[in-house]
């Protein structure tokens, strides 16, 4: 007998499933309650589509801060360099960037989503557009039928891959969590990650626009450094954003303070080296026309306004002390955060469905009997770099291949 698999979803999880559980002989459909699939595919990696990272197991775990233990078995299920190979052989040429970083040759998201979407179609996907799911049903503790508004879909099988709730504009709500908490599964508080931080200090303004590279940024919380990372970085006009700040969001709390280390090659001796032989070569000139060597331009009036040295005092007048509180400025230009930007910003979802209460051997419910989670809609978010849709493809593929074989059927 055939199964039926409603997968609820249309994403990078959703179609990785559906391909997986109709090459395996089910009869599946895939509802998408927006007009077409694989629209926040389409925005990923800036439209290039940053596919997964080619790194090992316990580099993905590392760079994955929530739950990365729960994902192993789907990562050594369908790793990294499976992905590339499942890709390839759809025609998706790729290529491995700094940070092994992966995306395809031609470097257009689209040619990913379409090629997704052919695979699928070619296996005898249904798909289903402009249709949401509205309730899961049951029946002595299995999925019985999904149902969308007055209409029901019968099913063996459902497999949730909803998303989350960033990039609304591409259908994200968090609904798939929604659907989940009235099965009774606990839902971990859905929050903004991978996006901006907002912070409180107004000299901010002045800064919009300046883009940084090697800086290295430190998130502290509680007087302990809960992130560091070096990379680059953009001041905006609300804060801080740019591939290390995306990652800093996902440890920000409000009232958190946000380190740079503007000059993290150099020790605060060597620094002070540095600074002594710009001063000697600036000597006649005043403070605030002796700092174009060392830094940019839009940068040096705020500096100079924090440091509290007059900005017309002569540089060979300036104090041990004074450049002792510029060091110390350069390497530690704090921030207070108020707080990350909100989900129309965000990159990805924090929270989610419990892993508890998921088999991470199958992605199956361990509370509703042939009902499967994947993707975004489970409590597991990374840092950017293609780890994300890593693990989109990963539990996909996993939640496709058990909702058939029934593993770990209760």
């Amino acid at each position: 007998m055939t199964e039926r698999v409603i997968i609820i979803g249309g994403g990078a999880s959703g179609l990785m499933a559906a391909i997986t559980a109709a090459e395996h002989g089910a009869d599946v459909t895939l509802l998408e309650k927006g007009s077409s699939c694989g629209k926040k595919l389409l925005v990923s990696g800036k439209g290039r589509c940053n596919i997964t990272n080619m790194s090992d197991i316990p580099t993905l775990e590392k760079n994955i801060p929530t739950n990365p233990r729960f994902l192993r078995h789907s990562f050594y299920n369908f790793p990294p360099e499976k992905v590339i190979e499942f890709f390839e052989s759809l025609g998706v040429a790729c290529k491995v960037e700094r940070g092994n970083r992966v995306f395809p040759v031609s470097d257009n998201a689209a040619d990913v989503r379409d090629a997704l979407l052919k695979e699928a179609k070619k296996l005898g996907v249904k798909i289903v557009l402009n249709t949401a799911a509205t309730d899961i049903l049951t029946e002595n503790g299995a999925v019985k039928s999904v149902k969308c508004g007055t209409k029901a879909f019968e099913a063996d099988r459902v497999i949730v891959t909803t998303g989350g709730k960033a990039f609304p504009g591409t259908g994200s709500n968090g609904d798939g969590a929604m659907l989940a908490e009235k099965l009774g599964h606990t839902i971990v508080p859905l929050r903004p990650s991978l996006t901006g931080i907002s912070v409180k200090e107004e000299f901010i303004t002045e800064l919009q626009g300046l883009s940084l590279k090697n800086v290295t940024i430190k998130v502290i919380h509680n007087s302990k450094t809960v992130y560091k990372e070096l990379g680059e970085m953009l001041f905006t006009h609300y804060g801080l954003s740019g591939p290390i700040v995306l990652s800093a969001s996902r440890h920000i709390e409000p009232s958190d303070t946000v380190i740079l280390d503007l000059k993290p090659g150099l020790t605060e001796e060597e620094l002070d080296k540095r600074i002594l032989r710009d001063f000697q070569k600036y000597s006649n000139k005043n403070f605030k026309n002796s700092l174009d060597d060392l830094l940019p331009k839009s940068l040096i009036p705020v500096i100079i306004t924090l440091s509290s040295i007059d900005e017309e005092k002569k540089v060979n007048e300036i104090t041990k002390e004074e450049r002792r509180r510029l060091v110390d400025l350069l390497k530690n230009l704090r921030f207070t955060a108020l707080g990350v930007r909100p989900f129309t910003e965000a990159i990805v979802t924090r929270g989610g469905v419990s892993v508890k209460e998921i088999n991470p051997q199958t992605m199956e419910s361990k509370l509703v009997q042939g009902l499967y989670f994947a993707g975004e809609v489970i409590d597991v978010d990374a840092y950017t770099g293609g780890f994300n849709l890593q693990i989109a493809f990963s539990t996909g593929q996993l939640a496709g291949f058990s909702s058939i074989l029934g593993v770990g059927r209760k």
